[in-house]
């Protein structure tokens, strides 16, 4: 078989998921030079429709060049400067990202850690804010190794009033679920293309304020080979940003009108972005968000008819993961194997503490389909019957199938 032809999938994984045809069609079109104004026109559209998707009027809405980590880090690392104190409150995985990345900054990290499969009261946060008077506050707002998602409305605004910088990876949200910047004082978010915008893996759509964009003016320097006379005379006011590939003031540049030469844009990326934002807006963001929620439901009821036991189920449940728990002596990932071997179905094992002990479901963007909530339920049971697991034989696709019947004729009545 040829080696660029895979066999067909059906991705329900928390990312990557499957990308929209049209994404894909998008990708294939003719390279544009980088500062070609048909591209350059591109560029503009798709941070209009980046300030549509993070529900903000920032001026500042552009993707990072890598995946959703290079975004996260490219923000950190323009914010941080060597002693800034950083809370992050930590609820899974990615949490300790958070941390890993500031540490590399040099950011004197303040954790705060609750049991896998919780999340923090907003209070709890609070309290901690006033006690250790961070300079930043980074928190995941959806957190995919857990299936949790932790509410930041308080936490944001008791950030502005506390004068400290709230920078949240929206990374699994973005898309997905409501996520307003602007509302719940969010001075910098984070966001990635390979979950619920159906986009290839590659790109990091960012967005940050004013309050933000005066740290990153502090900060800047423009590398000699590009350098105006006035770039080199005008006098810095703080620590350079460490790295150059992640420094916000050049891509900043790189993505204003002035379109400084700081890198080679990923044309095709942007074509790709362009487009999963066209068709996300397009369905309208109420409407995706809606969505996800109603196949979430559906994904819910199979998996609980066939008995099978939610890791999550309490009101802060990420609605695109759905996390549940691997049956007492079950290997969790030879049934993994069997469902992607013999079905083509894929789901997610987790890590850390919770590796092996939960499964993990994606239900997001192209791949949240009810032909696909159908399938994986099929595959999963199969799995689960072959190595002989006491599950309620025949009822996971009867009770999704009874749900969406059910809700369909609401809807028709």
């Amino acid at each position: 078989m040829d080696t660029y032809l895979s066999a067909k999938r059906t991705i329900m994984t928390p990312g990557p998921v499957e990308v929209d045809p049209r994404v894909l069609q998008a990708m294939s079109m003719p390279i544009l030079g980088q500062f070609d104004p048909a591209f350059t026109n591109i560029m503009n559209q798709t941070m209009d429709q980046l300030r549509k998707l993070f529900q903000t009027e920032n001026e500042w809405a552009y993707p990072v060049d890598g995946t959703s980590r290079s975004g996260i880090e490219a923000v950190l690392a323009s914010l941080i400067e060597r002693g800034d104190r950083v809370l992050v409150p930590i609820y899974g995985r990615f949490g300790h990202l958070l941390v890993e990345i500031c540490e590399r900054y040099g950011a004197d990290v303040h954790k705060i850690e609750c049991t896998w499969g919780t999340v923090f009261s907003e209070e709890e946060v609070i309290n901690h804010i006033h006690a250790i008077k961070p300079n930043i506050v980074a928190c995941v707002h959806g957190e995919t190794s857990t299936g949790c998602m932790q509410p930041l409305a308080q936490i944001g605004k008791a950030c502005r009033e506390q004068g400290c910088l709230f920078v949240v990876d929206a990374v699994a949200t973005i898309g997905g679920t409501d996520v307003l910047v602007d509302e719940w004082h969010i001075d910098a978010a984070i966001g990635g293309t390979q979950k619920c915008l159906s986009v290839p893996a590659g790109m990091a759509p960012i967005t940050y304020n004013q309050r933000v964009e005066e740290v990153i003016a502090r900060r800047k320097k423009v590398e000699q080979g590009i350098a105006t006379k006035d770039d080199l005379d005008e006098p810095l006011r703080g620590t350079v940003v460490a790295s150059n590939y992640f420094d916000l003031g050049m891509l900043q540049d790189y993505w204003s009108p002035r379109r400084l030469n700081h890198h080679t844009e990923a044309t095709s990326m942007v074509y790709a972005l362009h487009k999963g934002l066209a068709i996300l807006l397009e369905e309208g963001l109420p409407h995706r968000f809606a969505r996800h929620a109603y196949h979430e439901k559906a994904l819910i009821a199979g998996l609980t008819a066939m008995g099978l036991e939610l890791f999550v189920s309490h009101q802060h449940k990420l609605p695109m993961v759905t996390c549940v728990c691997v049956p007492v002596g079950l290997d969790a990932d030879r049934v993994r194997a069997f469902m992607l071997h013999h079905f083509g179905v894929e789901i997610a094992s987790s890590f850390g503490p919770l590796y092996g002990k939960i499964w993990r479901i994606g239900t997001m963007g192209y791949s949240c389909r009810k032909e696909n909530i159908l399938f994986v339920l099929a595959a999963l049971e199969a799995a689960l019957l072959h190595y002989g697991t006491k599950i309620e034989t025949g009822k996971a696709v009867q009770a999704a199938l009874s749900y969406y019947e059910q809700t369909e004729k609401s809807a028709m009545a």
